[in-house]
């Protein structure tokens, strides 16, 4: 019984997701907050409000923070006397504050002369105007010479009383000392954020810098006109933005400063999203309080970095145990370890979904900020989805007991063999190559079949004739039927024949014109319809000719996992694809059902709806027939398109019983189908994540000081998956296809190959109706270098578009690497999402090039370690394993 230990891993697994959480969260003591600070930098704009625009606060909203602020803080520093910043210094009398008064400067110099007259007016008229600071950062900015900004500095020095600088970052002050010469006091910035520096070390860096300032101006005093940390934003370097080490810096800062009788001016009051356009998102976040003038963190208590983690926990566990309780229906089979594995995963990626979303919810939201963050959030629960599958596959392609549906059927003894027609649809095809697949039907040792070739819309006799003489000389049991005109593609064909197949054949078996049957193949799976509610049996697809070019040996590389791996796990929950070859269908259904002349994947869809009339299919892992593989890269893409693109024909055809509960299909079917459609959805999806990620790069290269890279969370997942990804294909096809490396890592590079066209199909499989049917050619030769260039050229532009984008983002800088920080990880991880986004559409490239030149096989080698499924058969009476589990 396996719900023990279920229960049990689960429970494991959701104290150590506790521990976890309580871990990154444990409460660090730091010095308190003192009840009066000397100073804060003041800007009482409000949610909506914002001077670029022309939204001042009001007198009375201004009066309101300053009442606030009343008996916390000695002085107040502004920045501008426009509007009613100007009223600052009255309305901070009221409340027995003293005012840094600041006017700004910047290369509007109309503005300017206003700016200064004004501050020149109010500095004379307050008394508690103690300072007066002229200009904010005009020398880092570069908005005026120098000589400029002297001679404002200047002008009021000689008009006023009070002592006048300009604020400065303290390595602008040492480039410049002559600036020096123009003020009464030094007025710093002291940001460590900005340059990069963790925050255990923020302090002594900052006191260091402040030392220099005091060596190289040893006759002027100093006061920090800035120092503070954001509680969000972007990781700069070592610098991580958090409540709680703004919580950190400025608790310990204080106490540092009270300590050595430092002046200072914390940045800032209150929280300023306006300033996200100017500064990116962390602008918003200096403030100590928030926009809504609420404290951001404690002032006294231990800080913890999430006071609510415990309820995130919860949720975390309580996302996990859902999750994990679905992963594990009907798994009797998996063992502890693959249960482990799927737990480990799935309370990975519950936590992570967690936390990202209540990190979202903590911003200030915009429009924008709204839509790009839904999308971004869309996006994070898909890779989540397509990562759950993946490990779910890989669970159950490895770590099981038994298989209760493997294995070939027996014949009971007594039991006669049902009558077989095997229906051969063609078009076109090589008559030599057909003749073939007919010899191979005639040596087939069965007693009783027939064999019905239906050659249609084939214009050209001398195609189609030499067969229809064959079958004559084959006997009565071939027949041949040349039919033009007649819709419907391949469905088309089989409908045709199965209007003319004898009335007394219980079973009609499909090939393609290219196979040569094993003469075994009707004898060991027939009996499979002994079983009343089977109405599928179905062999793998093969090929016979992957020993002739590297090109082929790699798609038949790619071929044998799907096979290998997803249909045996895909069986044990009665919800294999059917393909059509080498598939044996009851005729009685297949007469209720029919094929599909709408949809281009016909077998697949047929398969559906018999599964939705409530019967069985079974599939045996051994091949019993070999046809040919795509002779090109174009036609390899053309045909994985055809596939695709009817799969999203059904699922928009078949969305109700897919989707909808009550419905015919069992919950595992509908997980099957579902989940193995995900990975090509995705890679639609993933087909316009890069269209816009180029478009993002573009305009972070075009406007860098605008726009961020996407957080590095959001570049993390897509790189996860990848890696997930690629680990899963590297463990399962050597554990259980029987690979090589070089076979492994060709098989990784012939799939990875597919996926624009993949993602193209999936897109116009979900907004189109219909695609022409295309019909995979054979024995059709290789193309020449250019024509295999063309064949993935829309690839080969994507993958120097990401690569470009890639080196344009690394070697633009925005203004804030002035300050001294180089970039961030957000900035890296893009730039590494960019390169291996590329990754896909270089394999493309080298695909088709191989596709083009005569490489040997044996560079890859076309033989494989014989494997069995992992568990041993079940006993079909009992469900268990006939023998001790194994594997």
């Amino acid at each position: 019984m396996k719900s023990i230990p279920s229960l049990l891993i689960a429970a494991v697994f959701a104290t150590l997701t506790f521990a976890v959480w309580a871990y990154l969260n444990k409460p660090t003591k730091e010095p308190p907050w003192p009840s009066l600070i000397q100073g804060l930098t003041f800007s009482p704009f409000r949610a909506n409000e914002d001077p670029t625009h022309g939204l001042f606060p009001t007198d009375a909203e201004i009066d309101a923070d300053l009442a606030l602020l009343a008996g916390k803080v000695k002085a107040v520093r502004s920045y501008s006397v426009e509007s009613t910043l100007a009223h600052i210094p009255e309305l901070a009398e009221r409340h027995d504050l003293n005012v840094m008064l600041g006017a700004w400067i910047d290369d509007h110099r109309d503005k300017n002369e206003q700016q200064l007259a004004t501050a020149i007016e109010l500095a004379s008229t307050h008394i508690n105007v103690v300072r007066v600071i002229v200009g904010n950062e005009v020398v880092l900015r570069g908005d005026l010479p120098i000589g400029e900004l002297e001679g404002y500095l200047d002008r009021a020095r000689d008009a006023l009383e009070a002592p006048v600088s300009t604020a400065e970052p303290w390595h602008v002050w040492l480039a410049h000392p002559d600036l020096a010469q123009h003020v009464d006091f030094i007025a710093v910035h002291l940001l460590p954020y900005w340059e990069g520096t963790a925050v255990d070390v923020a302090i002594d860096y900052s006191l260091k810098q402040l030392k220099q300032l005091q060596k190289a101006f040893p006759g002027k005093a100093i006061v920090v006109a800035e120092i503070g940390w954001p509680s969000r934003g972007r990781t700069r370097e070592s610098a991580v933005a958090s409540e709680a080490n703004e919580a950190l810096f400025l608790r310990r800062f204080l106490d540092k400063a009270h300590k050595l009788q430092i002046s200072y001016y914390i940045v800032e009051a209150f929280d300023q999203p306006w300033k996200a356009y100017q500064e990116g998102a962390v602008g918003s976040y200096w403030g100590v309080y928030d926009v809504n003038r609420q404290p951001k963190f404690a002032f006294t208590a231990p800080i913890v970095r999430i006071p609510e983690w415990h309820i995130l926990a919860a949720v975390s566990v309580a996302v996990a145990l859902l999750l994990l309780g679905l992963l594990y229906l009907n798994s009797d089979a998996l063992r502890n370890s693959g249960r482990g594995f799927l737990a480990i995963v799935v309370y990975s990626a519950a936590t992570l979904a967690v936390w990202v979303i209540y990190d979202f919810t903590q911003q200030y939201m915009t429009v924008s900020s709204v839509i790009s963050g839904v999308l971004l959030l869309l996006g994070m629960l898909g890779v989540l989805l397509v990562l759950l599958a993946e490990a779910h596959e890989w669970a159950e392609a490895h770590w099981v007991s038994y298989r209760r549906r493997l294995g070939a059927p027996i014949l009971k003894e007594g039991t006669k063999f049902p009558k077989v027609s095997i229906h051969v649809p063609a078009y076109n095809e090589p008559p030599d190559m057909l003749i073939q697949t007919l010899d191979g039907l005639a040596r087939l040792d069965y007693p009783d079949y027939e064999v019905l070739v239906i050659d249609n819309n084939t214009k050209d006799e001398a195609v189609w004739r030499p067969v229809e003489a064959h079958c004559e000389k084959l006997g009565a049991r071939f027949r041949f039927f040349h039919v033009a005109p007649l819709s419907g593609f391949k469905a088309g064909a089989l409908n045709f024949a199965l209007d003319r197949t004898v009335p007394d054949a219980e079973v009609v078996a499909v090939i393609d014109s290219d196979y040569i049957v094993e003469p075994n193949w009707l004898r060991e799976l027939a009996p499979g319809f002994q079983d009343q509610r089977i109405a599928i049996v179905q062999a793998p697809q093969d090929y016979r000719d992957a020993d002739e070019s590297a090109f082929k040996a790699m798609c038949y590389a790619e071929y044998r996992g799907f096979f290998h791996i997803g249909m045996i796990t895909r069986n044990e929950r009665n919800a294999i694809i059917q393909h059509g070859t080498m598939t044996m269908v009851r005729r009685t259904q297949l007469d209720h059902c029919r094929w599909a002349e709408w949809n281009i994947t016909e077998d697949a869809e047929l398969g559906l709806r018999i599964f939705e009339r409530g019967f069985d299919a079974s599939y045996v892992p051994t091949s019993y027939g070999r046809g040919l593989m795509p002779d090109t890269f174009i036609d390899f893409k053309k045909q994985r398109f055809r596939w695709a693109y009817g799969a999203m024909q059904i699922i928009k055809a078949h969305g109700r019983a897919l989707f909808l509960e009550g419905g015919p299909l069992s919950p595992g079917q509908r997980y099957h189908f579902v989940a193995g459609w995900l990975p090509w959805i995705a890679d639609g999806c993933n087909m316009l994540f890069n269209l816009a990620a180029l478009g993002w790069s573009a305009a972070m290269v075009w406007a860098p000081d605008q726009i961020d890279p996407p957080l590095v969370m959001y570049s993390v997942l897509p790189l996860s998956l990848f890696t997930f990804k690629l680990a899963k294909l590297v463990h399962l096809y050597r554990v259980r296809v029987g690979a090589s490396m070089r076979q492994t890592i060709a098989a990784a590079i012939a799939g990875l190959a597919l996926t624009h066209t993949i993602g193209t199909a999936a897109i116009k499989g979900l907004v189109t109706k219909s695609e022409p049917f295309f019909r995979t050619p054979k024995q059709g030769g290789r193309t020449g270098l250019w024509s295999a260039l063309a064949a993935a050229r829309e690839e080969t532009l994507m993958m120097v578009g990401l690569l470009a984008s890639a080196w344009a983002v690394a070697a633009t800088t925005s203004s804030d690497h002035a300050r001294g920080a180089a970039g961030g990880p957000d900035r890296l991880a893009w730039i590494i999402v960019l390169c291996i986004q590329a990754v896909p559409y270089a394999s493309s490239l080298i695909v088709s090039l191989a596709s083009a030149f005569p490489l040997p096989a044996s560079l890859l080698g076309t033989t494989y370690r014989p494997m069995s499924s992992p568990g041993k058969p079940a006993d079909r009476k009992s469900g268990k394993p006939e023998a001790d589990p194994v594997g």
